[in-house]
């Protein structure tokens, strides 16, 4: 894809991310995608989504800065939400959080094959008052 279909691609993947399409999602992600420190596959990608829309209904990505190169897509986002619901045994604490995210994906075909990303399951649980890991 040349860059500029590489920035709508992932215009499109944001888009489905903030409607929670777990389908839509599931679309833009290879069956055997692989990912840095978390179980790979599709099926664990979008398990990982829904976990976190579950607890945090009105989760949204804004888009800070991307960047495309080849097949890369770096991404720097903020992610924000409230803990509504059940999120990795924490009970639904009501708080609002907002984080800071990167990711970096690999795509081919117009499927993510590759991401590796910060981690900021200790930032969310920091702010709902669990920084215990």
């Amino acid at each position: 894809m040349e860059p500029w279909e590489m920035r709508e691609w992932y215009a499109e993947y944001l888009d489905a991310c903030n409607r929670h399409d777990l389908d839509a999602i599931r679309s833009f992600v290879d069956p055997s995608v692989r990912r840095a420190h978390l179980p790979g596959g599709a099926a664990a990608w979008v398990t990982d989504m829904a976990d976190l829309f579950q607890g945090f209904p009105d989760w949204r990505w804004r888009r800070i800065q991307l960047v495309v190169e080849d097949d890369r897509v770096a991404a720097h986002l903020r992610g924000s939400g409230t803990h509504l619901g059940p999120f990795r045994g924490i009970g639904p604490t009501r708080r609002h959080v907002n984080v800071a995210e990167f990711a970096m994906y690999r795509v081919t075909n117009g499927r993510i094959t590759e991401f590796t990303g910060s981690e900021n399951d200790l930032e969310l649980r920091a702010q709902l008052g669990r920084a215990e890991r």
